[in-house]
């Protein structure tokens, strides 16, 4: 064989560039950790949000979560959930990317906002997590503190090269409204959140995503009809949202499988609510 045909000196180097929302210019290691979390082919996610425990304790549906969470791990594309979860429970083998609860403090027995950086940078690289989760509070008692957790954890990212995903919390006098969740979600996104979970809101969400640089992730919230969930996943993804971090919406269901595959349909398929629903009941 001629070295001409060895080396293909007049094919042009390929370099295929990472085309997640503000990722472009991540080192390789961060990049392959969101490549994770967010399936390459459609760039979205469907988290499985289970780290309620850290602040309310056996929230009901994760009372047994080797029992509840750990049959539904094959359909998720990543877990939400605490380090004591994954070292306890959550198979080493499964292969579900990590997204690790870093933050935490008090319980909801005392003020929400009061939390302090709970897991070090290390230690979420000695679980070989993809992300990390800090919860900020706009608007709370105890934000500039919040808003700090976050930064710190960014500067230990670039160190480790593990991104974060800033979760964005509803001050008590706040409403969930476009330009409430534009004001969080841009804050966290200028001080260097690689992902930022926040809420739906039915009018002007799309303005929520397009103000951000960087993926939103839909937080589930409070139990749904599963056709009022299904409704609200497929509209927050089509107004801009890179998938889901859904919880109680899905381990509450009459039947969580069932449903994790219905969101999965929305969110990587563009299926219609009503047909995901119908899936859903069809199970």
């Amino acid at each position: 064989m001629a070295d001409s045909d060895r080396f293909s000196p007049s094919a042009p180097a390929r370099a295929e560039p990472y085309r997640l929302k503000g990722s472009a210019g991540l080192d390789w290691g961060m990049q392959n950790r969101l490549a994770r979390v967010f399936r390459p082919a459609t760039g979205r996610t469907v988290m499985l949000a289970i780290d309620h425990g850290y602040f309310q304790g056996p929230t009901t549906g994760l009372e047994r979560v080797d029992l509840s969470i750990v049959p539904l791990l094959g359909h998720a594309d990543a877990l939400m959930t605490t380090r004591g979860m994954v070292r306890s429970t959550i198979p080493p083998a499964s292969g579900v990317p990590v997204v690790l609860r870093a933050s935490g403090g008090p319980s909801i027995l005392n003020e929400m906002s009061n939390e302090q950086i709970a897991v070090s940078m290390e230690d979420a690289a000695r679980i070989n997590a993809s992300a990390v989760a800090v919860q900020v509070f706009i608007g709370g008692e105890f934000e500039t503190q919040t808003v700090h957790n976050m930064t710190r954890l960014v500067d230990e990212s670039q160190r480790y090269g593990i991104p974060v995903l800033a979760v964005t919390a509803v001050g008590k006098e706040l409403t969930r409204d476009a330009r409430y969740l534009r004001l969080a979600t841009r804050i966290c996104a200028e001080l260097g959140a690689h992902v930022v979970k926040t809420y739906y809101c039915a009018e002007d969400f799309d303005t929520v995503t397009a103000a951000c640089p960087v993926p939103v992730v839909m937080a589930g919230g409070k139990k749904l009809p599963e056709l009022d969930a299904l409704t609200m996943a497929y509209r927050a993804v089509e107004d801009g949202a890179a998938g889901v971090d859904m919880g109680r919406n899905i381990f509450q269901s009459d039947d969580p499988v069932a449903m994790i595959r219905a969101i999965g349909a929305v969110v990587h398929e563009s299926a219609k609510p009503q047909a995901a629903y119908d899936q859903f009941i069809r199970r």
